[in-house]
């Protein structure tokens, strides 16, 4: 089979072929028909990511179609158009990921290739108004945006939710899954162009955080917020702190601008605010992604598709943060 490997920190994802995955008890074979990128491929790339070992083939998000099952599967699932549940052996407790958790795309091969395989209770069918591509977007960003914004930030119809970073990836999902789930949306973004984006997809509104005093922009447009999410952190979560409407939740799954200063205490318990971490989410949570987006047809923002052959050019566009939406590998 084809697949994209990377050999080593710094190296270029390269084509090559290779021996097909050979199944095991409780597996699947999935032919990829699309994958899709996350930030975590560049950040395993870089060298800067736990548990790293080369040559690996990489890649968490896959869509395509069930080719082969082991003995003990049930041959149903052949032929079956499916997504892949990328969060590996999260264990019995639905709060918090067991010590052997994983995901798939390093420790075990991934969807940057003609085929993977994968266990059989980690395979959801295909939302049927999606494409092969759209679907291949969904796996960990939907599942990392649904936990933190649902499960974490306690987010309800009428509430009022502050998205930040709006263009990444989970922080797009989280955008749609508020607006699909009856909430006031705002975002914020370091590019008017992507909250104009947002805006037509159905938020309330938004700031550019590279503007001087963006925060109180944003509290008078919006007068305070009862749920937000974020994935910077920094110097500059101190300023959602003060976003808060009392008892609020904020929920962060990332750090990308380092260590965050929480400002005052006193405006934390005074508030009775709750700050949380996130981190993808099991398959009941998955489960609910998907019912979400089959019933209100939501339809991932697909940014652009490469082919396999052209991974690396795509990673290299992912880290120059152009895209509003999913970078997607076109595989099968």
């Amino acid at each position: 089979m084809k697949a994209i490997i990377l050999e080593g920190i710094n190296q270029p994802l390269t084509l090559i072929e290779t021996e097909k995955p050979k199944l095991e008890s409780q597996e699947v074979l999935v032919k990829i028909k699309a994958a899709a990128f996350n930030h975590r491929d560049y950040w395993i790339q870089k060298g800067q990511y736990a548990g790293l070992r080369f040559p690996s083939i990489q890649g968490s998000d896959g869509s395509g179609v069930v080719e082969a099952v082991s003995d003990d599967v049930d041959a149903n699932w052949l032929g079956k158009e499916v997504i892949i549940n990328p969060s590996l052996n999260w264990g019995d407790n639905l709060h918090t990921q067991a010590k052997d958790y994983i995901i798939l795309g390093m420790a075990q091969d991934g969807t940057f290739a003609e085929y993977v395989k994968i266990n059989a209770t980690l395979l959801h069918i295909k939302p049927t108004h999606l494409t092969f591509e759209q679907a291949a977007t969904l796996p960990l960003a939907g599942l990392t945006g649904y936990r933190a914004l649902v499960t974490r930030a306690g987010a309800t119809k009428g509430k009022k939710v502050l998205i930040t970073g709006a263009g990444g990836g989970v922080a797009l999902f989280c955008v749609q899954f508020a607006i699909a789930l009856g909430c006031e949306v705002f975002v914020t973004s370091g590019s008017d162009h992507k909250i104009e984006k947002a805006i037509a997809l159905g938020a309330k509104g938004g700031v550019n955080y590279r503007q001087e005093n963006w925060h109180k922009q944003l509290l008078q447009l919006s007068g305070g917020f009862d749920a937000i999410v974020d994935s910077a952190c920094g110097d500059q979560f101190s300023r959602l702190i003060d976003l808060c409407k009392p008892a609020a939740r904020i929920a962060f799954y990332g750090a990308t601008l380092g260590a965050f200063d929480s400002g005052v205490p006193a405006k934390i318990f005074w508030k009775q605010l709750t700050i949380c971490g996130s981190t993808m989410g099991n398959n009941d949570e998955f489960a609910a992604m998907l019912k979400l987006v089959n019933d209100q047809k939501i339809v991932p923002i697909v940014d652009s598709v490469y082919d396999l052959s052209d991974a690396q050019s795509a990673i290299e566009k992912m880290a120059r943060g152009e895209q509003f939406g999913k970078i997607v590998l076109k595989v099968g």
